[in-house]
């Protein structure tokens, strides 16, 4: 049974950092590419970021160089750290394990598998 558990939202000033996490468990976290969406009031779910097994990267536009995922293969987790962060980062964020990774000479994407978590809250203020 795939079971992923976020933690480390809230409520931060605009500016400030949030450091989230995510433990996963029923996959094999080594070899599995791991994602982080969001969701915010009336809009589609998007990706933020993604990890490959081997440490490659991918980051939605409007985060990069704010924020950056990374994995411990020791505790089956993945972080997201966010630094300078916006209101319009607001959101539900997700984690999303085992997605399919795909490549071509200079991008890498990720799509959603159907393994989520129930999702942490990050609120923005201005």
């Amino acid at each position: 049974q795939v079971q992923l558990v976020e933690s480390g939202g809230g409520l931060v000033q605009a500016g400030g950092s949030l450091r989230l996490s995510c433990a996963a468990s029923g996959v094999p976290f080594s070899r599995s590419p791991m994602g982080w969406y969001r969701q915010a009031p009336g809009k589609q779910r998007e990706l933020v970021a993604a990890i490959t097994p081997g440490g490659g990267t991918k980051y939605a536009d409007s985060i990069k160089g704010r924020f950056a995922i990374s994995r411990d293969v020791t505790k089956s987790t993945v972080d997201l750290q966010m630094n300078g962060l916006r209101p319009e980062d607001t959101g539900v964020y997700y984690c999303n394990a085992g997605g399919r990774i795909s490549k071509t000479s200079d991008t890498l994407d990720y799509t959603a598998s159907d393994y989520w978590g129930q999702g942490t809250q990050v609120t923005v203020s201005s």
